[in-house]
């Protein structure tokens, strides 16, 4: 099995890992962001919100599209992020710098093959996202789609391949910017440890992978959180000004939500993800360096 393959592979078992794991927060998340102003309380309030009226299968509503999407997503994700840190290696190994095979990769390094990582997964993030947050924030009672090929259905013959894109600019932003960051704190806490303990990474503890992927999901929210909400916004959005569009673009999008709701805005719903985030990334982590060390013995 090709190293890429086995990259795939491992990351698409920690992709699944961190949909099954953050999916009932992630919900929460998408409801505070793109409600009204005053709409909830609190976290606790939506939640409860949800599990009154909608039911306790109403976490996991949109999870077959996740599931699949960023089950590809992650492992778009560690496929290129591998990829660019082998490219790296050897540039280093060449040069004589980076220890063994030139593998420790400096923070510019790390950091530009995390924003590699995050620009090959928007382009499958993006609508998936899209799709999810569609469903997540319909009506229950008096629902548009029936599921997920139902949405994409309806969508792409009422405005075409681009409308499942919505959102997209600011998608590549927020994919490039946040997995440089997540990616460099995490192999960074992984380089520390190995140099520390002088081990092989497939010696890590798997409870340092989930704590150095909770670490690194910190990491991640801490930079983007702001960019995530104007995605939500603009990706629940109307099509056309005749479907109930607010934002003619993502900048429109800023300078309204900024106008009309002011700072506090940009980070309402920041309380779900803050839980969800140890869990879900740990998970991820935690998922990806197992599966890659079975797959590194077969």
């Amino acid at each position: 099995m090709s190293k890429t393959v086995k990259d795939l592979t491992a990351g698409t078992v920690g992709g699944i890992a961190q949909v099954l794991v953050g999916q009932p927060f992630d919900i929460v998340k998408v409801r505070m962001q793109t409600s009204a102003k005053g709409t909830y309380s609190g976290m606790l309030h939506c939640a409860g919100g949800i599990l009154k009226n909608e039911g306790p299968l109403a976490f996991y509503k949109g999870t077959l599209t996740p599931l699949m999407g960023i089950g590809l997503c992650v492992s778009i994700q560690f496929g290129a992020l591998e990829y660019t840190k082998r490219f790296f290696a050897a540039q280093n190994a060449a040069r004589g710098v980076g220890g063994e095979g030139g593998k420790t990769l400096t923070g510019s390094q790390l950091f530009t093959a995390g924003v590699a990582a995050g620009l090959a997964n928007g382009f499958v993030s993006g609508p998936v996202e899209h799709i999810r947050i569609r469903l997540q924030t319909q009506s229950n009672t008096n629902p548009t789609w029936t599921g997920p090929w139902d949405a994409i259905k309806k969508i792409y013959t009422a405005h075409g391949v681009k409308a499942l894109y919505k959102g997209q600019a600011v998608t590549f932003l927020r994919e490039a910017t946040g997995y440089g960051v997540y990616f460099l704190a995490y192999e960074k806490l992984v380089q520390r440890e190995i140099a520390r303990k002088g081990i092989r990474r497939d010696q890590i503890s798997p409870v340092n992978a989930v704590l150095y992927g909770a670490a690194a999901g910190y990491a991640l929210w801490a930079v983007i959180y702001p960019i995530d909400m104007i995605k939500s916004r603009m990706q629940t959005d109307g099509f056309t000004p005749a479907t109930g569009q607010k934002y003619r673009s993502t900048l429109d999008c800023v300078r309204v939500v900024w106008r009309t709701e002011g700072f506090s805005a940009f980070t309402r719903g920041l309380g779900p993800t803050l839980i969800r985030s140890p869990f879900a990334n740990g998970a991820t982590f935690l998922g990806f360096e197992m599966a890659a060390r079975v797959l590194d013995r077969l």
